[in-house]
């Protein structure tokens, strides 16, 4: 708002500077030219003045009486007096007034030589008046020329002719008093020269011309004084001595008598003086009517420039205001859909159900509030443009994720009509591996068990991508080493990969379990994948009371610092469904994944090189298994077997080492929790390793058995027993099992809770009340029961062998 009022604003102050500008400069001329006229007076006067003193000075140089000595002394004082007034008025002059300054110093230096010249002229006897008289002509021509100077700049014509007619009258006295000093130097002489002669005539001549310049500049009135000026005894016998003079010859004597000659002239001079005094006075009143014009107009366009401005800002500021108001208002509008509407659309669009949605209804609906109410200006346009963009915007928006939604419809029923079909291999696959005996063909079996496996999780990818879980039901929480076992058999270079550290206490909560499976697989993948062949994998699982870490560390080439962060911000906000999603499928479905699950995966370098990649699991989807559980289960590695390989799928010969170190040597340094045991003496396996525990425990037994007897019994004869007897007695039979029954091939059957230790298996209590299920649960298990019902599979597959 303040631009739009300070323009115009600007621009109407510039003209009105400049208005007022030329109107104070006429006004400062118009004052100027009211000090020249009266400065032009004054010399006016002081040159008529130096003209009397000249003709007393060429009289006393001629006859030297005491009465001319007299009537010198007068005219100076008379002069004297005349200086001081133009000097008063000169000084009001500024000191630049352009071609006039060396006129006007001229005129002061002359004036500053009156002193020595006036003494020159009482002291000199017989000087020559022509020489004596020459210094007063040139200080009375410089007054007359300045006179006429003051009329240049004038703007004015009458006023400008008046100074002109002014300076004229000054011209014509001065010419009547060259005919004074010119006679009287012709009487001094005593004969009429050529020379005088010739001055004579052109100071007649010169009287003439300025009469004529007079009447002409001047208005009628005035000439109407021309001529009372002119009329009278006096100008009739100066009238007279002119033509007696011109009628002398020259080398003759002129006859005429000098004092009648001086005071005839004088009389006329002295008219001519009372004419020229008349004429400066109208000039100066003229002058003076100029500058309260010029200073009247400038007050009122001041005054009116004045008002300009308040008006021109008061109707800026009230159109200013309008204009600022709708902006401001379209400005506020187009925030709110930019920053707020348009985002939540869009945030609504990527919800689930946004594939029934009319991208066209929906933007009429979005934008059906014009953000500018319709008007013929251009803020009326940009409105609805911007609601037009608005609604473009909106209805692409709606497009793309009616798009998104069917490419998500076609990836889930793809992904489903070809998980039938590995169910159905996979089931014919073990049909065919229970009877088959030759080694040869049942690694080839087995590897097309890993090959329909991992497409099985091909096709859960596409349901990730999807929008779909990919969970199974199940009803127990799973340890972390089995789920770690499971997503190594859905890899392709599962043999590659070792397994560090793991901690046993742990599980996975059973509603998550099958998507952690497929989130690690597909790190164990990439890990694998993008190393050298020859390389390991080690893959670490560890608790730290509110999450638990999976750590994965190739030893590959690495990633550069900036494709690393690319990568870490495509797991942190994985994009939409598009081909670089397909292309990049593995770390995509990790972070949907991560994102479902409530986890963080990150990648970092690793310690030496390669990649590590670290998986956090919350504690939301983490369960604690008790010690009785997670000791004497199915399965559960001791920390000499987890630095081993992961075993392969079933009957699958176990690949050899890599070259290079054993694997014992590339695990992480363990805690002295476990010792080696000596072995039994009816037995030659390898040593393994016990708890410490066991030996103290076993030790409080070995205090209370007494030399001498058998050892079965104590101090008092009793017999020792304890409930886990029954455990060790099952878990010892399983050593040598005992063959009931063979297949035709005669391999022997196994029966089922034969070797089942009591107490491994806890029986789950039932919950007393209801729980809170999630929808989108539901709908996977759903999905997975009719799957498998479509199926019709017979046997179950076991997770950690697939």
């Amino acid at each position: 708002m303040r631009l739009i009022v300070a323009a115009p604003l600007v621009a109407v102050i510039g003209f009105a500077g400049l208005a007022l500008t030329e109107s104070a400069r006429q006004t400062a001329r118009a004052s100027d030219l009211q000090v020249l006229a009266q400065v032009g007076a004054e010399a006016g006067d002081l040159a008529y003045r130096l003209q009397r003193e000249r003709i007393a000075a060429a009289d006393l140089l001629t006859y030297a009486r005491p009465e001319q000595q007299d009537a010198f002394g007068v005219e100076m004082a008379a002069t004297d007096d005349a200086v001081v007034r133009y000097r008063g008025q000169r000084d009001r002059l500024s000191t630049d007034n352009g071609t006039s300054s060396a006129l006007l110093r001229r005129i002061d230096a002359a004036l500053d030589g009156l002193a020595p010249l006036r003494t020159q002229v009482r002291t000199a006897t017989h000087a020559s008046v022509s020489a004596m008289t020459f210094s007063y002509r040139i200080a009375i021509a410089d007054l007359i020329n300045f006179r006429e100077n003051v009329s240049h700049g004038v703007v004015d014509a009458p006023l400008a002719d008046g100074i002109r007619a002014s300076a004229a009258l000054s011209k014509t006295a001065e010419a009547i008093g060259q005919q004074q000093v010119a006679v009287l130097r012709a009487v001094a002489g005593g004969e009429l020269t050529p020379a005088m002669q010739q001055d004579i005539t052109a100071a007649r001549t010169s009287y003439t011309e300025s009469s004529l310049s007079f009447l002409a500049l001047a208005p009628p009135d005035w000439s109407i004084w021309w001529e009372q000026a002119g009329t009278g005894k006096e100008a009739l016998a100066l009238q007279r001595m002119q033509d007696e003079v011109s009628r002398a010859q020259p080398g003759s004597q002129l006859k005429l008598e000098t004092d009648a000659w001086v005071s005839t002239t004088q009389t006329r001079a002295a008219r001519l003086a009372d004419l020229r005094a008349r004429v400066d006075d109208a000039v100066r009143d003229d002058v003076r009517a100029a500058h309260a014009d010029q200073r009247r107009r400038a007050v009122a366009e001041a005054v009116s420039v004045l008002l300009a401005l308040i008006l021109t800002a008061l109707v800026t500021w009230a159109v200013a205001r309008q204009i600022t108001r709708r902006l401001r208002r379209l400005r506020d509008a187009a925030n709110a859909v930019a920053f707020e509407q348009l985002p939540a659309v869009v945030a609504q669009l990527q919800q689930p159900g946004s594939a029934t949605v009319d991208p066209q209804k929906l933007a009429h609906q979005q934008s059906s509030a014009a953000l500018e109410p319709s008007s013929d200006d251009e803020i009326g346009e940009l409105g609805q443009a911007f609601s037009a963009v608005h609604q473009a915007a909106v209805r692409t928006a709606a497009e793309q994720a009616v798009m998104r939604a069917n490419t998500a419809d076609i990836f889930i029923h793809l992904s489903r009509r070809e998980q039938r079909l590995v169910d159905a291999v996979l089931a014919q696959v073990d049909l065919v591996e229970r009877d088959e005996t030759d080694p040869d063909r049942l690694d080839q079996l087995y590897t097309l068990d890993n090959l329909a496996t991992r497409m099985g999780r091909i096709n859960a990818s596409l349901l990730v991508l999807g929008g779909v879980g990919v969970g199974r039901v199940r009803q127990r929480d799973v340890p972390l080493q089995q789920v770690l076992q499971a997503a190594l058999s859905q890899i392709e270079h599962y043999a590659r990969v070792r397994l560090g550290m793991i901690d046993g206490d742990v599980a996975v909560a059973a509603k998550t379990v099958d998507e952690v499976v497929h989130l690690l697989a597909e790190l164990m993948d990439n890990a694998t994948t993008y190393s050298p062949p020859g390389s390991e994998t080690w893959v670490s699982g560890r608790s730290l009371g509110d999450r638990v870490i999976v750590q994965i560390s190739d030893e590959g080439v690495g990633l550069s610092a900036q494709r690393m962060q690319q990568l870490n911000e495509l797991l942190a906000r994985p994009p939409a469904i598009d081909v670089a999603a397909v292309r990049a499928m593995g770390l995509v479905v990790v972070g949907q994944l991560a994102a479902r699950l409530g986890a963080t995966v990150q990648l970092r370098r690793g310690p030496r090189r390669g990649i590590l990649a670290e998986a956090t699991l919350p504690a939301a989807i983490i369960r604690s298994l008790p010690p009785e559980e997670y000791l004497l289960a199915p399965g559960r590695l001791s920390r000499r077997a987890a630095r081993t390989p992961s075993p392969p799928p079933p009957y699958q010969p176990r690949p050899e080492p890599t070259a290079g170190r054993p694997p014992a040597e590339r695990t992480l340094p363990a805690a002295p929790v476990f010792r080696p045991a000596p072995p039994p003496p009816d037995r030659g396996d390898a040593p393994t390793e016990e708890l410490l525990i066991f030996e103290q425990v076993n030790h409080w037994f070995q205090n209370d058995v007494v030399d001498g007897q058998d050892g079965q019994n104590g101090q008092n004869g009793q017999q020792w027993s304890s409930p886990a007897d029954d455990a060790w007695r099952t878990a010892a039979q399983a050593h040598t099992p005992e063959v009931a029954t063979t297949t035709n091939s005669g391999l022997p059957k196994r029966q089922p809770q034969r070797h089942l230790v009591p107490g491994g298996v806890t029986v789950p209590q039932q919950q007393q009340r209801s729980e809170y299920r999630d929808p989108a649960q539901v709908a996977t298990a759903m999905a997975a029961y009719a799957r498998g019902v479509a199926n019709r599979r017979r046997t179950p597959i076991n997770l950690g062998n697939k």
